[in-house]
């Protein structure tokens, strides 16, 4: 132990950081007033460290204030950094676990299902997209979790059967699709639909080329009722072919393995497709159902291999021996693709690291999402250095607002503010609540990055709005609605992280899934659900129990109880972020540590598509 811990630890009972912990609770620690001004304490300002040296400079001893006020100091740095080290631990080991099992839903169908396939002379999905890659380019995944314990009596589905997310080939920022041929040889699930299609969507709206990397069996059968007719099913996605041909968008199929029935105009509907020989295949009906129908006997090759679609029908442009001279020969295309004309003119300049050490983000929210913390600190970590300045910042205050620059880009950051405050008449606010004048400020600050064409952050940390007579009576609702229009009509495009708690009407005026963020991210200890976990399950529980008493069952205090447990642990998976992430209502679960990354990329991305639309509200309530 070292011995700034001792030496805190020596003045630091077990009462004195019980009422360290009050205090934190009930004041704003940022505020110089609340110490005398000779001892304040340099680490309390956000964009700082907090080491126990620079939390008390005057003395060097561990952050120990003079007497005699060394004790009740000594207890409030210990209180806060036996918290912030909690935090950190918990966050740390949220991430490995992500790591984990990011590790195994990349196995797809398994490591012998993998090896058959190397044994065809096929790479995995993911080694596909390594080789496509630019050397040392990032790719971002998206929907790596899609499909996360869902279909177990169909053996599961790891990442939808399909890889895809925004890389670069040939310095092109570009999405990149990938069958996954290990699973159910690459056949479509509902969840398989859904990730393509929302694929195709980052493409269309932020006019980025795509690549699809074709090895599917089509539709997955025993769930064609699931995937074949609706307007969002299997049949979207060629549409989306046609829109986006039309868009300019480019589109390169690289066929390795089968593309059967409807699939199969997957690749033709693309601007140029390759094949690679032995294994790509192209055909409406497999040998089987040409023998059922017309009773000719072919194989698959010479039914639909890549020797006759360039020899024959035509209908292929390129054919190659292996995988990686096809993967190469899209390089070459990407590097010939003319650039865009015109863009949506987002301002960048040279990027500044961020003031406060981007790592430092993970002692920040308590695993639990349950304890006050200042939004600025985790702003402090993502933001450019000294970029950040507050919009009303003594109004409204449990929504931060404010312009600042992320990675050079220019954006417009809305958050919610989790401390305890009072507002201008004095009055307490809890934080991650939205209040009306907080809902109010954040109205009028997305119409003012819309004027200034200023992408738009969000950092959802919400429980939700304000509820009770007084706020029923000074319109909630109307201020709610103000907000909730203003996110749902903003032109520049805007990026969602889910930082904490994503709950009830919170989650539509802080630009969830609904409101078309081009990208949603979650941390791994996010929750998004239409009530917090314990009003909930007492809600469920309530119901549950007068359903009981009404079939004239006699309900006893433990069986009570035990039904409450049942109600929790299923509510609390339900609100997990990997149980969002399997529905893709986040594009992927991050490491918070990326954040910062994920938005300068999403802003790269949509800055390549010009803003088509003028910026108009419609009705406000007043």
């Amino acid at each position: 132990m070292r011995k700034e811990q001792v030496a805190i630890r020596s003045v630091c009972t077990p009462t004195n950081i019980r009422f360290a912990f009050l205090l934190l609770l009930s004041f704003d620690l940022r505020a110089e007033a609340f110490f005398n001004p000779a001892l304040r304490w340099g680490g309390f300002t956000s964009a700082q460290s907090r080491s126990p040296r620079e939390m008390c400079p005057e003395t060097g001893r561990a952050g120990l204030a003079p007497a005699p006020t060394e004790t009740f100091s000594a207890c409030i740095f210990a209180a806060m950094n036996l918290e912030f080290e909690r935090n950190q631990d918990a966050a740390r080991l949220a991430v490995s676990a992500l790591r984990q099992r990011h590790a195994q839903v990349s196995l797809g169908g398994g490591k012998k299902a993998m090896e058959k396939a190397r044994e065809k002379g096929k790479m995995s999905p993911r080694e596909r997209i390594d080789y496509l890659i630019d050397e040392g380019s990032e790719f971002m995944e998206i929907g790596s979790f899609a499909g996360w314990e869902m279909y177990e009596k169909e053996g599961g589905c790891p990442s939808g059967g399909t890889v895809g997310g925004v890389g670069y080939v040939s310095g092109r920022q570009c999405v990149i699709v990938a069958n996954d041929n290990t699973v159910k040889a690459g056949a479509w699930f509902p969840i398989s639909g859904k990730k393509n299609l929302r694929l195709q969507e980052i493409a269309m709206e932020n006019r980025l080329p795509i690549i699809y990397i074709v090895d599917s069996a089509g539709v997955y059968l025993p769930m064609q009722d699931e995937i074949f007719p609706d307007k969002d099913h299997f049949g979207r996605i060629f549409r989306n072919n046609a829109v986006m041909s039309a868009m300019g968008i480019t589109q390169i199929a690289a066929v390795m393995g089968a593309c059967v029935a409807g699939g199969a105009y997957l690749p033709i509907m693309s601007d140029e497709t390759l094949m690679v020989e032995g294994n790509g295949s192209i055909f409406l009906a497999g040998p089987y159902l040409v023998k059922a129908a017309i009773g000719e006997d072919v194989d698959i090759q010479t039914l639909g291999g890549a020797k006759t679609h360039t020899e024959i029908s035509g209908i292929a442009d390129y054919k190659f021996e292996t995988e990686a001279e096809c993967l190469d020969q899209v390089r070459r295309i990407f590097d010939k693709i003319g650039h865009n004309k015109e863009n949506a003119g987002f301002d960048r300049i040279k990027s500044v690291e961020p003031a406060r050490d981007p790592s430092t983000i993970y002692g920040i929210v308590a695993p639990e999402n349950n304890k006050p913390y200042d939004v600025l600190d985790i702003i402090d970590c993502i933001v450019d250095a000294d970029s950040f300045d507050q919009f009303k910042e003594d109004y409204g205050k449990t929504i931060v607002c404010g312009y600042g620059r992320v990675d050079g880009w220019a954006v417009g950051i809305v958050a919610n503010q989790r401390k305890v405050l009072k507002s201008g008449k004095g009055e307490m606010q809890l934080g991650g609540v939205i209040y009306n004048d907080s809902a109010d400020k954040a109205a009028r600050f997305i119409q003012n990055c819309n004027q200034k064409n200023i992408p738009l952050v969000f950092l959802q940390d919400v429980t939700g709005f304000m509820v009770g007579s007084r706020s029923e009576h000074s319109g909630i609702i109307k201020d709610g609605a103000k907000m909730v229009n203003a996110v749902a009509n903003s032109v520049v495009p805007k990026f969602t992280i889910v930082t904490g708690n994503s709950y009830g009407a919170g989650n539509y005026a802080m630009c969830g899934k609904a409101y078309d963020p081009r990208f949603i991210y979650a941390w791994p200890n996010a929750k998004i659900a239409v009530m917090g976990g314990d009003q909930a399950a007492k809600t469920l529980l309530q119901i549950q129990v007068a359903s009981l008493k009404s079939k004239g069952e006699t309900i006893d205090p433990e069986k009570e109880a035990a039904l409450l447990k049942e109600i929790t642990e299923r509510y609390a998976r339900q609100t997990s972020s990997y149980y969002a992430a399997a529905r893709l209502w986040v594009d992927e679960i991050i490491d918070p540590a990326t954040t910062r990354l994920r938005i300068s990329e999403g802003i790269k991305a949509a800055n390549h598509a010009p803003l088509e639309r003028e910026w108009k509200a419609g009705v406000f309530q007043v």
